[in-house]
C-alpha cells in the first residue's frame, strides 16, 4: 500500500513539474524531501533517466539560439574555461596526493568539478576503471554540491549585480552539472541563459582530451573514450533555428517543453541525494570536493569581474 501511494505522489510530482508548476529550486528540495520520506522507486533507472532526460533537453533549447551569438559566446569563455580547467585539475591531482584519497576517486571528483559534474564522471570512470562504489560516492558529492548552488549562485548574483552575461558564464564555469547550470540561470533571465548553457555544452567537449590525458595517468590505453556525441544534435538545433526551418511558435514549444524537462530532470537528481551515503564517504572526499568547487568560483567570478 505505502509502495504504491509513494508511486502515486512521485508521477504527481513529476507530471506538476511537466505542466511548469513549480520552478528548479523547488524541484530540487521536492526530490530530497521526497526521497527522505519514501523509498524512490524505480532508483536504478533514475541515474538513467537523468542522463537521457538532461541530453534531451539541452538539445531543446538548441531550438532557442541562433550561430551567430553562439560563436561568440563560445569565443568569450574560451580563455576562462582552459585556465579554469588546466588549474582546477592541477590543484585536484595535488589535493587527491595530499590527503592521501584513493586516486581515481579523487580524479572522479576532480574531473566532475573540472568540466560538467555527473557527464565527466560517468565518462571517465570507465577509461580509468574505477568501481561502482568509488563512482557512486563522486556523483553522490558532486549532486549534494549542485544542489547547493542552485541557491547559492542566484543568491550571489543578484547581491553584486553580476550582468545576464557575468552569471551565464559564472553558471557555465563554476556549477559541475548542466542541470543545475540552466536550473540556476533560468529564474535569472533568458540571456544568462543562453550563455551559460552554450559555454557549459562548449566546456562539455574537453572530455575528450581529459580521457585521453585519464588514460595515460592510469595506464589503461586500452579502454574506449565516450564522445558526447548530443552536442552534433545541440548544433543542429541552433542551426535549424538560425535558418527558420521549423515556425516560430513550433520552436517557442520545444523550447518550453525542453525547460520543464530539466525541472523533472532536477527533482530526479533531488531523489538521489542521500545524506546515509554521503556519511559512509568519510570527510576527506567532501573536503576535497568542497575546496576544488570553492577555487573554481572564486577564480572564474574574479576573472568575470576583471
Amino acid at each position: 500500500m505505502k509502495d504504491s501511494f509513494s508511486k502515486t505522489v512521485y508521477f504527481g510530482i513529476i507530471i506538476i513539474a511537466l505542466l511548469g508548476f513549480i520552478n528548479s529550486p523547488t524541484a530540487l528540495i521536492v526530490g530530497f524531501i521526497y526521497t527522505t520520506l519514501f523509498n524512490t522507486p524505480f532508483k536504478t533507472y533514475n541515474h538513467k533517466a537523468i542522463h537521457y532526460l538532461l541530453k534531451i533537453s539541452v538539445v531543446g533549447l538548441g531550438f532557442g539560439m541562433f550561430i551567430k551569438e553562439t560563436l561568440e559566446t563560445g569565443k568569450a569563455g574560451l580563455n576562462l574555461t582552459i585556465y579554469s580547467i588546466i588549474l582546477t585539475l592541477s590543484l585536484g591531482l595535488l589535493l587527491s596526493r595530499l590527503l592521501k584519497l584513493d586516486l581515481k576517486l579523487g580524479h572522479l571528483i576532480t574531473s566532475g568539478t573540472a568540466i560538467c559534474g555527473g557527464s565527466a564522471i560517468a565518462a571517465i570512470s570507465p577509461v580509468i576503471k574505477a568501481k561502482s562504489k568509488t563512482i557512486s560516492i563522486a556523483l553522490g558529492i558532486v549532486f549534494l554540491l549542485n544542489s547547493i548552488a542552485l541557491f547559492v549562485f542566484p543568491a550571489v548574483g543578484h547581491f553584486l549585480n553580476l550582468s545576464q552575461e557575468q552569471f551565464g558564464l559564472w553558471c557555465a564555469i563554476a556549477i559541475h552539472d548542466t542541470s543545475s547550470v540552466v536550473g540556476a540561470t533560468l529564474g535569472y533571465g533568458e540571456e544568462a541563459l543562453r550563455i551559460a548553457t552554450t559555454v557549459k555544452l562548449s566546456r562539455t567537449l574537453w572530455i575528450i582530451p581529459l580521457s585521453i590525458f585519464s588514460m595515460f595517468l592510469f595506464k589503461t590505453k586500452d579502454e574506449k573514450i565516450k564522445i558526447p556525441y548530443f552536442i552534433i544534435l545541440f548544433i543542429v538545433a541552433i542551426i535549424i533555428n538560425s535558418y527558420h526551418i521549423l515556425p516560430d511558435p513550433t520552436t517557442h514549444f520545444i523550447v518550453s517543453m525542453s525547460k520543464r524537462l530539466l525541472i523533472i530532470t532536477l527533482f530526479l537528481v533531488g531523489s538521489t541525494i542521500s545524506i546515509k551515503d554521503l556519511k559512509h564517504t568519510g570527510m576527506k572526499p567532501i573536503v576535497l570536493a568542497i575546496t576544488l568547487w570553492l577555487f573554481i568560483s572564486i577564480f572564474s567570478l574574479g576573472y568575470i569581474l576583471n
